[in-house]
């Protein structure tokens, strides 16, 4: 008798929710669909088709409006879109945005490096420390060439003074000559005016210590060069990462906005079902805790948009124009691709260590130093100058041009010494000391390099691993969402599930970009450790000192700090234990 009641009990509520669900408007989550899940990369470029968005503004934080269209149907629970992310941030607008890009400048990736290469500060700077060394080349080489110049002295003396200089009495006294007198009464016939006129040049012709200060000086100016070229390819990778930062953001804005449509259709639907007495307010509280927890998290990626985008400006070195106001200062255009890419550890470790501007650069600092070690040695050695010139000399009694004296003259002067009580071995020993520790920096930024390399090509490897990890669980969590929902419809789920697969979806799109954003990052930083920049670096080839094309920057792992072949190389090494191992045993 009791299975008999209850099984009345079940088909009398079986039938009340039947014909509660035919009284309302039909859902599309009565027949469950597969629905395609959104794909965070998208080569082609459909047209964007209109999307439900949540109006949210900074201002509005403690608000919620809802589409007008949720409201029509109340029983409705929207399926994921399948529009691609990528495509729907570029269709976002200002509300979206929380600023305009209306009439602001648009920048590729390729536009933006371009751009940056030609208003970057640092890059300026660099070009400008080349041209410095440029003028202490100028300098220096001017020590070991001749110098000419011409040098006038004129002297006018007063009579009286002159006078008084050449007629005096003695004790006893005696009769004072008349003005214009000397001694005796003899007129004084010296002219008041005289004056010289010399025509000198000098040469250096022997200073060690000159000549290769002159040749240290074409190291620093190398030095110099290579410096530009890492500035070079460190801006590129900060363009590049901070490009793709700013994409990255522009579509976790669409992820976040996504799970707040979600979230608000959710709390509609609570409020219907509520309305009609088929769930407890539980529910609806715990949809619009839900919501306003996921509100934050959008103000948040939108805050984090336009913070990259200024960053971005920055770096790109774009002037705050006040005409703009709170307007965006340009708007990237662009998405971002995943792109496998297999490296050869090994390969890129020495394709780095002979391309890095970095190395050559300390190469260029080793160099130098050698020479201002013989700078140094130079002080034990003698200095040879020699001056020559004509001169003319105007006449004591006539200051007229044509009785003028004129004639040559020659000076050769020298010095050496012999004995400065130390002052050379203790120079000498400084600048020693100096190259050595420019050897030992050598061979530390060497270990740099390869440090930096292995990290971008493990960092490369975690997010590949990443991207594909995140891809697989990009469709089982769109899927959980989806049977979620179609069990909520159909009285056989909780709302709490539906909540945690959202979330669960969310976190997912959202690891999947950053996974994006980690991988072509670490692509970035890795065709920088490894000198791979070349494609944006060739305008700066037409400044390149035609000695920095030379052998003599070879850094290979073949050479040493001077560029001297290694005894020890690693290739050698190998040989060697191979050859060992390929012997018998003595057993």
């Amino acid at each position: 008798m009791r299975k008999q009641l209850l099984a009345g009990g079940f088909a009398l509520s079986a039938f009340l929710i039947a014909l509660f669900s035919f009284g309302q408007n039909p859902s599309p989550t009565e027949r469950p669909t597969a629905s395609p899940t959104p794909m965070l990369v998208s080569t082609s470029t459909p047209t964007p088709t209109p999307t439900l968005t949540a109006t949210i503004s900074p201002s509005d934080v403690g608000t919620v409006s809802v589409p007008s269209t949720l409201g029509a149907s109340p029983g409705v629970s929207p399926s994921p879109s399948a529009t691609p992310i990528a495509v729907q941030a570029a269709a976002l607008g200002e509300s979206d945005l929380g600023w305009s890009e209306k009439g602001a400048p648009v920048f590729r990736l390729d536009q933006a490096v371009v751009t940056a290469l030609a208003q970057n500060p640092t890059v300026l700077q660099a070009l400008e420390e080349i041209r410095r060394t440029k003028g202490v080349i100028i300098s220096i080489r001017a020590e070991a060439l001749p110098q000419i110049g011409p040098s006038f002295t004129w002297d006018w003396t007063d009579p009286n003074l002159r006078e008084n200089t050449t007629s005096f009495t003695t004790f006893g006294g005696g009769p004072t000559p008349a003005p214009g007198t000397g001694i005796g009464g003899i007129k004084n016939l010296r002219s008041d005016i005289t004056y010289n006129v010399k025509v000198t040049g000098s040469q250096l012709v022997f200073n060690y210590s000159t000549f290769r200060a002159i040749r240290g000086t074409f190291f620093q100016r190398d030095s110099a060069y290579f410096a530009l070229r890492n500035t070079v390819d460190q801006t590129i990778a900060n363009v590049k990462t901070q490009f793709y930062q700013v994409i990255v953001n522009r579509e976790l804005i669409v992820v976040q906005e996504e799970s707040v449509n979600l979230l608000e259709s959710q709390l509609k639907d609570q409020q219907n079902r509520f309305e009609a007495g088929t769930v407890p307010r539980f529910n609806v509280l715990q949809a619009q805790v839900q919501l306003y927890n996921q509100i934050p998290q959008l103000i948040a990626a939108r805050n984090a948009y336009r913070i990259s985008v200024l960053q971005l400006a920055k770096t790109l070195g774009l002037d705050f124009n006040p005409a703009r106001g709170n307007a965006a200062p340009l708007r990237a255009v662009g998405h971002i691709t995943y792109i496998p890419r297999k490296i050869d550890l090994l390969a890129a470790i020495e394709e780095g260590k002979r391309n890095r501007p970095f190395l050559k650069q300390a190469r260029a600092n080793v160099l130098n130093a050698i020479e201002q070690v013989h700078v140094a040695i130079g002080s034990w050695l003698p200095t040879v100058n020699t001056n020559g010139g004509g001169e003319w000399l105007s006449s004591e009694f006539n200051s007229s041009f044509g009785d003028v004296s004129k004639g040559w003259l020659t000076t050769v002067t020298g010095s050496w010494p012999i004995w400065d009580s130390g002052m050379a071995w203790g120079k000498i020993k400084q600048q020693r000391a100096l190259l050595s520790e420019s050897e030992i920096s050598y061979d530390d930024d060497v270990r740099q390099v390869e440090l930096e390399i292995q990290q971008a090509v493990s960092n490369l490897a975690q997010n590949q691993e990443s991207i594909q990890a995140t891809e697989k669980n990009l469709e089982t969590a769109a899927e959980a969402v989806r049977l979620a929902k179609a069990r909520l419809d159909a009285g056989a789920g909780t709302q709490l599930d539906v909540l945690n697969a959202q979330v669960q979806l969310t976190t997912a799109q959202s690891t999947n970009l950053q996974a994006l954003f980690g991988y072509n990052s670490s692509l970035a930083e890795l065709n920088r450790v490894t000198g791979m920049q070349s494609t944006y670096t060739e305008q700066f080839d037409s400044i390149a000192p035609h000695a920095t094309k030379r052998s003599t920057y070879y850094t290979g792992s073949d050479v040493d700090a001077r560029g001297r072949p290694k005894r020890n190389a690693g290739f050698q090494t190998t040989t060697t234990t191979t050859t060992v191992s390929e012997q018998p045993s003595s057993k």
